[in-house]
This record gives C-alpha cells, sequence and structure tokens, in this order.
C-alpha cells in the first residue's frame, strides 16, 4: 500500500545496519534497529486507539524514541502532533484541547497533569522519558511489525503550533508531499549523501531539527550524531566525526566564544546551515575569518518549510537568506494589493510552491485570510529582492518575536504581566540580541501608588509561561508611547532598547 512519506524516507532503510543515530556515549543505532523500535512503537500507538488520520500529541524530550515516534506515525498514518518541551501543562491544554488527539504523549514527569488533560478530552496518555523509558515502550514480546498505512500525498502527516500576534497559536497542517517535496529539494541543493555525519543538537519538536535536518538525512540514507540538546563541549568534541551542521545563530555565536573552536577543528567540514532566526553580518564574517567556512543561511517557516537558502555553489551573501529554492516560488509583493514591486523596495514576502502548507487546523477563515487568490501564502516577514534575486528579511509585518529559533506571541505575555499586582500595562518586543537573534523586552507601567519591581514580575511568570518566552529584561515607565489613535507604538520601544544586547 502507498505511503509516500514512509516509502522514501523509512522504506529503503528496512535491514541495513548501517548507523543511523550515534549518541554522545558512542552507541550507535543502526537504521533496522531504529525501525524495529518504531514498530514497538506503533503497536502501543496503534493499542491505545491511534489510526490513520488521527491526531498523537506529543511533549516528550529528545531521545532516539522520540525520533522513533515520529516514524511510527508516519507508518501508520497517524498525524504527528510535537509540542514544545518547554510548554507548561496549562499551555498544553489548549493544544491538546484544540486538536483533539486520540493519543497524547508526555514525559512520566508530569503525567498527573497531562493525564488530567489527556482525560478532559477523551485521549489516552502514553508516557515516554528521555532514558526512553515509559509506558509507550511495550515488552520485546508484544513488539510485531506493524502495516504500512495507506496514505496518499495529500494526506496530513503532520501538525505544528505556530505563534501569531493576533488570536491564540494556529495548528498548521503539513501534508505528506509538503514534507516530501521539500526533503528532495533540500537533498539535492545542499548536496546531502550517504556519507554524511550530520551533527543534530537542535530540538524535534521544531520544523528545523525534525522535518529539516531529520528528513533530509533520512533521504540521503547518512548518519545523524544525535545530542539532547547544544553543550559546546560536546559539540567541540563530537565534531571531528561530522561532516556537516544545522544550527540556530545562537550555536554559532557561542561555538565562537570558544578558543578551541578554529579552522583545524573544522578542516574537514563539507557544511554549516543557519537558520530559525536573523544571523548578524557580523558573524557570518567572524567564523569565516575563524574557520574558513563560510555559513550558508536560508529563511524557512513552520507553514512552509524551506523557502530559500543561499546557494551551495556561488556567493552565500551575509545579510540575506539566498535565493528561492527550486520549485518554491518566492515574491517581494505590495503587502495592500499583492502586486508585485521593484527590486530592492520593502514588500511582503509571499510563497507558493509545494512546500506551502493546505490551512490552519480548524481555521478556515484564518487560513482564507493568509493566501491571495492565486495561491500565494503571505508569510508576514517584510523583505526586500535584490537584482540577483537574493532575498533579505527586514522584518516583520506583525509584532512576532523570534528568539532562539522560537516564535513568542507578544500579546501572551503582555496578558501574564498585566495580571500581576501592581502592574498598570505593558507592552512587549523583541530587540536584536547576539546569541538568541531577538531577546524579549517587557516595558512595564506600574499603578500610581504601585510598588512592582522587576524580580516580582520575573517571579510571577516563571511558573506560568515557558522559560524562552519570559522576558529577558524588563524595564519601567510612566506611560507607554501612542500614536494619536491610541495605538502603543512599538517601534519606539524597539528603537529605545535596540542596543541593549549588544557586545
Amino acid at each position: 500500500m502507498p505511503n509516500p512519506l514512509y516509502d522514501a524516507l523509512f522504506q529503503p532503510h528496512a535491514g541495513s545496519e548501517k548507523p543511523f543515530l550515534v549518541l554522545k556515549d558512542g552507541q550507535t543505532i543502526s537504521y533496522r534497529a531504529f525501525l524495529k523500535m518504531a514498530d514497538g512503537i506503533g503497536t502501543s500507538l496503534l493499542a491505545s486507539g491511534a489510526a490513520p488520520g488521527e491526531r498523537v500529541a506529543v511533549q516528550v524530550a529528545k531521545s532516539p524514541q522520540a525520533l522513533a515516534l515520529y516514524a511510527a506515525c508516519v507508518k501508520i498514518g497517524a498525524v504527528f502532533l510535537p509540542l514544545n518541551t518547554a510548554y507548561t501543562p496549562n499551555e498544553v491544554r489548549y493544544f491538546v484541547t484544540d486538536a483533539s488527539p486520540k493519543v497524547v504523549v508526555g514525559d512520566p514527569k508530569v503525567a498527573d497533569e497531562l493525564g488530567a488533560i489527556a482525560n478532559e478530552c477523551d485521549a489516552t496518555l502514553l508516557t515516554l522519558g528521555a532514558d526512553g523509558s515509559g509506558s509507550l515502550i511495550p515488552r520485546a514480546t508484544q513488539i510485531r511489525e506493524v502495516e504500512i498505512a495507506d496514505r496518499s500525498g495529500d494526506d496530513l502527516a503532520a501538525i505544528l503550533y505556530t505563534s501569531g500576534t493576533t488570536g491564540r497559536s494556529k495548528g498548521a497542517m503539513l501534508s505528506q508531499n509538503n514534507l516530501l517535496s521539500n526533503a528532495k529539494v533540500l537533498v539535492d541543493y545542499w548536496r546531502f549523501t550517504a556519507d554524511d555525519a550530520l551533527l543534530h543538537a537542535l530540538p524535534i519538536f521544531h520544523t528545523h531539527g525534525l522535518f529539516v535536518a531529520s528528513n533530509v538525512m533520512l533521504l540521503a540514507g547518512g548518519s545523524m550524531i544525535f545530542l539532547p540538546s547544544f553543550n559546546q563541549d560536546d559539540m567541540i568534541a563530537l565534531l571531528p566525526r561530522s561532516t556537516s551542521m544545522m544550527g540556530v545563530p545562537t550555536f554559532y555565536t557561542r561555538l565562537l566564544d570558544d578558543e578551541r573552536f578554529d579552522g583545524d577543528l573544522t578542516k574537514h567540514m563539507r557544511l554549516f546551515i543557519s537558520g530559525s532566526a536573523p544571523l548578524l553580518a557580523e558573524t557570518h564574517v567572524e567564523f569565516e575569518e575563524r574557520t574558513g567556512h563560510r555559513i550558508l543561511e536560508r529563511y524557512g517557516m513552520t507553514e512552509t518549510n524551506m523557502n530559500t537558502s543561499n546557494p551551495y555553489d556561488g556567493e552565500r551573501k551575509a545579510g540575506t537568506v539566498g535565493l528561492p529554492l527550486p520549485g518554491t516560488e518566492v515574491r517581494i509583493a505590495d503587502p495592500d494589493t499583492g502586486n508585485g514591486i521593484e527590486p530592492g523596495a520593502v514588500g511582503s514576502i509571499e510563497i507558493r510552491g509545494a512546500n506551502v502548507f493546505s490551512g490552519y487546523w480548524n481555521m478556515p477563515e484564518k487560513t482564507a485570510e493568509e493566501f491571495r487568490e492565486n495561491g500565494f501564502f503571505i508569510s508576514g516577514d517584510l523583505g526586500t529582492q535584490d537584482e540577483d534575486g537574493y532575498i533579505s528579511i527586514v522584518g516583520r509585518a506583525k509584532d512576532l518575536i523570534i528568539s532562539g529559533g522560537y516564535n513568542i506571541y507578544p500579546k501572551e505575555v503582555e496578558l501574564v504581566i498585566d495580571e500581576i499586582e501592581g502592574v498598570k500595562e505593558s507592552a512587549v518586543v523583541g530587540v536584536p540580541h547576539p546569541d538568541f537573534g531577538e531577546g524579549v523586552v517587557a516595558l512595564v507601567v506600574p499603578e500610581p501608588e504601585g510598588t512592582v519591581t522587576s524580580e516580582a514580575i520575573a517571579a510571577a511568570l516563571k511558573d506560568n509561561i515557558a522559560r524562552f518566552k519570559q522576558p529577558k529584561h524588563i524595564a519601567f515607565t510612566d506611560a507607554l508611547p501612542r500614536n494619536t489613535m491610541g495605538k502603543v507604538q512599538k517601534n519606539i520601544i524597539r528603537d529605545e532598547f535596540g542596543g541593549l544586547f549588544q557586545r
């Protein structure tokens, strides 16, 4: 039975003893062992009610078993729904309620909280710990080879939630064709082969670490040095065993801060790729001076995977995200009319192609708003395109903050701050940060008689929102800057704090 994504990514490796995952301790997991692990997980999912088209919500630590859970969902035809491990149970409740999954997989440490949420939504809770233990993993005697579900390229493979600047998070529906078409383009464009060993320290609840890195390596038949997270010592120790690396700007700035990271350590490397947040031009320059390598920067979104890339061969222009990928149309248009504009002018970045998602889960009206009549998806980013076709992102039409590669919805943070005793109102913005791309800054107006402190605000936020959303700087003011219509002028706040985190 056809299942395009499984047939391309996983089935070719059935029975292969080639190492697929290399762990921090040196342990290797072959393709055959990985697929057997996926069969065991698939057995558990089917027994718990998962079926083709049903959602499986996942909030677990990165591990080989967590990646095998993705493979299992593809094989049985379930829709994979990964959630950021930093989300609090209260945040998870929204996603589970919205997506109505049949199965929720969570860390055993928060099983009670997640179990209550799963019960509210008539879902089954299974657990998976960072060490690979939990109720998701069946005993060896219970494992059987599960059947490959019959799926078409248009069937949903995943739902990834993305933040906007109005309303709640939206579930981007990604089909098998969306994921597979993009992986095929990237393998070819970035020249990945079975000889590659990718240094993988990214999270796998995000499109970068899951679909860009993992799908590309599965399709190419290479191996991944699979680290739980970014650790400077581990990265430097394992670089000699790698041929390529994908990372966010934070990875590269931190490596450059280490004197051990130099040309000798990286001379054998084939490719360094950066994405998920803007890479500062000075980081490009310093990296090339230190290592002799020029980082390849690209541009993607949760809704589209990768859209543009600097070339493998040819000029990699610092400050740009490169050229539209083969098969993907990227245009700069007038935000109001959708008409094309002259090269060099700032406009709306819009995308059309096989990689573009089908819409937002349970949000037909929002989906319609985000697409032009001719099928171009309105990204919400503003950019320019030079005479050579290279695209530069100059800002966002909305207030979305991207910090460390994660999307942050400012209004969500503001609502929590505004509920704190002694706070009258607040405004949250992102400003340039050398490690994270953007750092979150909160400007707070206290009540006239209030005595609220930045420490009190930080303490109140600690247990209410994920750590990556929490402000890196809290400042106070008598009044927020507003225009004549009463709208807060966040551009003024960004200008005021723009140099706050610069080294």
